[in-house]
């Protein structure tokens, strides 16, 4: 799949981000699906598991979707979040919520290999829990990031703590988000940066702006995602006109 994805890459672009232009957003659910399919086939068969961090929001809730029609041995995925919002367990602005409807929910992965935030528990007691769980766990096979409007990913956002010093917590405490609710848990840029592939879903015309000033150089939160094998980053091609 690393293979079908540098076919894609804007060939004025080198180095730590490789930009992948799709034609639209059905495109970029194909390819985004592929993508993961393929990592869970090599992480299973080199490794026997597969671990994968899963974005909120509503760009991947399709891939999600489609996940769960495809045959895999579920029994060897494990499932981890990069971020969440404290609500209650059943609210379904919760992206555990999303996901579990859009997928988790039809597929035989065992409960104790679906690693949901406990958010409900608030940010800061649920950010230690967190925490707790992710000690005993390596480097993630795959992590799927979104681009907010403002930049930010998961929930790091600009004006706030990243985590990006190799030794930060894995998990951060959110209090005062810029967007509701206020309080959320994130996986800092360190331990999201502890990856083999991390991939970013970007799509929408209110993304323009973040994805152009992410091209400038410009020290939007994005950017502290800086994984050792580099990051891609599947975007309808209409976003990167005249940029």
């Amino acid at each position: 799949m690393r293979e079908k994805i540098s076919q894609l890459i804007d060939s004025s672009q080198s180095g730590q981000y490789r930009w992948c232009p799709v034609a639209d957003l059905p495109e970029l659910h194909e390819v985004a699906l592929t993508a993961i399919l393929a990592s869970a086939a090599t992480a299973i068969q080199k490794r026997g598991q597969f671990h994968l961090v899963l974005a909120g929001g509503d760009t991947p809730r399709a891939i999600y979707k489609r996940l769960r029609t495809t045959q895999n041995d579920w029994s060897a995925w494990h499932i981890y979040f990069s971020d969440e919002r404290c609500l209650p367990p059943t609210d379904p602005r919760r992206n555990s919520v999303m996901a579990g409807e859009a997928w988790l929910d039809y597929v035989e992965i065992p409960p104790d290999q679906l690693y949901i935030i406990p958010g409900e528990l608030g940010a800061d007691l649920a950010a230690w829990e967190y925490a707790q769980t992710l000690n005993t766990i390596g480097v993630f096979d795959l992590t799927l990031l979104g681009l907010g409007e403002d930049g930010h990913t998961a929930s790091l956002f600009p004006g706030h703590e990243w985590g990006i010093e190799l030794d930060s917590p894995d998990t951060l405490a959110v209090l005062d988000a810029p967007k509701p609710p206020p309080q959320r848990v994130s996986l800092s840029a360190a331990r999201l940066n502890r990856s083999r592939q991390v991939m970013f879903l970007v799509s929408g015309e209110s993304k323009r702006d973040a994805v152009a000033r992410w091209r400038a150089g410009e020290n939007i939160p994005a950017r502290a995602i800086a994984a050792e094998d580099g990051v891609d980053i599947l975007v309808e091609s209409a976003l990167l006109k005249n940029l």
